[in-house]
């Protein structure tokens, strides 16, 4: 959640087995007021900090929390992203930048 546009992002996602069924962009103003819910079968909120204010985030951190769901934050970058899936265990590469789900 967070940024219009998402780059190489999305392709380095499918390397890891990982599918984006809902992209918010976070400029919706009712995003910073209401409670929000999850969509069912969200496994995983990434929100890209260079595009979202504090209380965007908290919204999505505070309903992330209540459904149980892993949440993933970083700069909207592929190097960003990459490095925030090694920290959080969802990229197990022992050298991501030379196994090919670290290649783009």
């Amino acid at each position: 959640m967070g940024a219009d546009r998402l780059g190489n992002i999305p392709d380095l996602l499918r390397g890891h087995n990982i599918s984006i069924t809902h992209h918010i962009s976070g400029r919706d103003p009712a995003h910073q007021k209401k409670t929000l819910a999850l969509p069912s079968g969200t496994e995983i909120v990434i929100l890209l900090t260079d595009f979202l204010g504090h209380n965007v985030m908290k919204t999505f951190r505070n309903a992330a929390q209540k459904s149980g769901v892993r949440v993933v934050a970083c700069r909207r970058s592929v190097c960003a992203m990459q490095q925030a899936l090694e920290q959080c265990g969802l990229c197990t590469c022992a050298n991501s930048a030379r196994c090919d789900q670290g290649r783009i």
